[in-house]
């Protein structure tokens, strides 16, 4: 792989996922693998206005912020294919969330070796970054928001289904699902607290 100018180099790459990508990719690849990142976590620490909440009530999705590590999906994209997966990803990973940047990190794959990867990181700088929430505040933001592509409880209890159907355990994500039933504060105080709405 040689250099280029946004990082990725020339040749096939490799794109890590950490949520929805892990089942539902959506670009062309000619390999596979499980894969662990180490230095950023996955957990739901993104403000959503749009997908999965609105302006008046935001709810909560997956990044992949600092710190920990996090067991995911890599996938090598054939060079011919990149620069249209990379597009493709770019829209589906940003255009609503301008708080996600493209990274590149390296990756230790369970078939052996490392790779580096392209991957979409949390600027913990933009207005979206929620933060380190409590379990409790995190349900409690989740329980009440609902976007175009469904209610917020709903991405929750997919995302921990799909993880462990990949034989994986998320229990960050798994403590949030089980405190939905008795969220300690109501989502209107919440929202006043933590995200001065």
């Amino acid at each position: 792989m040689t250099a280029s100018g946004d990082g990725t180099g020339s040749g096939d790459i490799w794109v890590f996922g950490y949520g929805s990508l892990m089942w539902r990719p959506g670009f062309e690849h000619i390999d596979r693998a499980d894969a662990l990142l180490r230095g950023y976590r996955r957990r739901l620490c993104v403000v959503s206005r749009h997908h999965r909440g609105t302006a008046a009530r935001p709810g909560l999705v997956m990044g992949l912020d600092r710190g920990g590590a996090c067991r995911g999906v890599a996938y090598r994209v054939p060079e011919a294919a990149v620069p249209e997966t990379l597009a493709y990803l770019d829209e589906r990973e940003i255009a609503h969330y301008p708080v996600y940047r493209r990274s590149l990190v390296t990756v230790d794959l369970k078939t052996g070796g490392r790779q580096r990867a392209v991957t979409y990181t949390v600027d913990r700088r933009e207005a979206d970054y929620a933060g380190a929430l409590s379990v409790e505040q995190q349900a409690a933001i989740v329980a009440g928001a609902h976007g175009l592509s469904g209610p917020n409880p709903d991405y929750l209890r997919q995302t921990v289904a799909h993880v462990h159907a990949m034989g994986l355990r998320d229990r960050s994500l798994e403590a949030v699902l089980a405190a939905l039933a008795t969220p300690s504060e109501t989502w209107e105080e919440l929202a006043r607290r933590t995200l001065g709405l």
